[in-house]
């Protein structure tokens, strides 16, 4: 278990902590990998560890890198149940107008298409027809499905992410990130096993037009099978791709790169870099304790924060490097605190960035104190905001003086 220093900054608690890893391998720098590509990153799946981003949090436009979130929804209408692969919807006159002179799957103007066609229209084609017959189809119109694409987004923690319509119009409203575009494909690849082969399908013929996937990991070395690539009619060549290599599947993300030619040559040289430079390191087990969270009126003073899947971060072979780690939750956390809830993150950091971010768990039930135990906490929690206004009151004031002497 960590041992830990409490900071307070407003309600939220940090937790600071030292993560050594006994051992020759640690997390590798970015540093010992580059790439021309202006935004990017590389994410371990199976441990969700961030091995390489550069500018990963920068919004940019996605292209039609915004079919993925098209395609997220379609899925989950699949997996619950409320439509079928062979559920048709129609091509409005809409789908077919936006598609002409742009990537389209040349679906026929007030045709009816079946879901799993327009899928292939959607992923492997890119064809825009075939993002609006299926968002229509499911949302009622497109305005409307744009607005469940954000509000899915924000259910997954894409915070730099907007969505204006399913196709990737060149909106400058309409943003993603590479990080953001990272945790959409993790949660893809994880959620929807029985719909993920539609993005490693190489080639689809619809109204006799045969085209093939534009995807260029699916057809180098690196043995991609997924998932989407798109650029923006005056450049910006984005890609997200996934790939396995033994029991080890990674995620990059390459976004605003100059040419197709420098978005499928820094995606495989990412892609190699990830695969042969590491390896994986235990650091906790399932329902191993972490730390702990302060509880405010309850009948104890602390609840312990348990990890809720093992913690495993991927490690560079050959380097030694010290990481940094912290528990962040908004608390105290109020008495009574029921057992198995999620109230906080472990975010574990190599230099700036990153590495890991996992949600921890309460330990056991906390009930609430009696009236001595929570006259006490008040009295604590009163005396701490007297002690930060005091500490911020006397450091603004020293700053005052700083700049006054300063200036005279």
């Amino acid at each position: 278990m960590f041992s830990h220093d409490c900071e307070i900054e407003g309600r939220v608690r940090l937790i600071a902590v030292l993560l050594w890893i006994l051992c020759s391998a640690a997390v590798a720098s970015a540093q010992s990998v580059t790439t021309i590509a202006p935004r990017a990153l590389v994410m371990d799946v199976g441990t969700g560890a961030v091995l390489f981003d550069k500018a990963a949090d920068e919004p940019t436009a996605p292209a039609s890198l915004a079919k993925l979130m098209t395609a997220e929804l379609v899925f989950r209408d699949l997996k619950s149940g409320k439509i079928t692969l062979d559920t048709q919807f129609p091509v409005s006159e809409h789908a077919w107008k936006t598609a002409q002179g742009g990537a389209s799957m040349f679906a026929r103007l007030g045709s009816s298409i079946r879901v799993e066609d327009l899928l292939r229209g959607l992923i492997v084609q890119s064809g825009a027809d075939a993002a609006i017959a299926l968002a229509e189809g499911i949302g009622g119109s497109e305005e409307s499905f744009a607005a469940m694409m954000n509000k899915r987004a924000g259910d997954l923690g894409m915070t730099h992410s907007h969505f204006i319509d399913c196709w990737g119009s060149p909106n400058s409203a309409q943003t993603v990130s590479a990080r953001d575009l990272a945790k959409l494909a993790q949660h893809v690849i994880a959620t929807y096993p029985d719909y993920y082969h539609f993005f490693g399908e190489k080639e689809f013929t619809w109204s006799k037009v045969r085209q093939l996937n534009r995807n260029p990991i699916l057809f180098n070395e690196v043995n991609g099978d997924g998932l989407k690539v798109g650029n923006l009619p005056d450049g910006g060549f984005n890609l997200v791709g996934s790939a396995a290599s033994g029991e080890r599947r990674l995620i990059v993300v390459i976004l605003d790169a100059k040419s197709a030619k420098d978005r499928a040559e820094e995606a495989r040289k990412l892609f190699n870099w990830g695969f042969r430079g590491f390896e994986v390191k235990d650091l906790f087990a399932l329902d191993e304790q972490v730390g702990a969270a302060r509880v405010y009126g309850g009948a104890k003073a602390e609840v312990p924060l348990l990890t809720e899947a093992p913690v495993r971060l991927m490690t560079a072979r050959g380097a030694s490097e010290r990481l940094t780690g912290k528990i962040v939750y908004s608390g105290p956390l109020l008495a009574p605190v029921e057992a198995g809830t999620t109230v906080a993150r472990l975010k574990i950091y190599h230099g700036a960035t990153l590495a890991l971010d996992v949600p921890l768990k309460t330990g056991e039930a906390v009930e609430l104190g009696d009236l001595s135990q929570r006259a006490k906490d008040a009295a604590f929690e009163l005396g701490l905001q007297v002690f930060n206004k005091t500490l911020n009151y006397a450091f603004r004031s020293g700053r005052k003086a700083t700049e006054t002497a300063t200036a005279q």
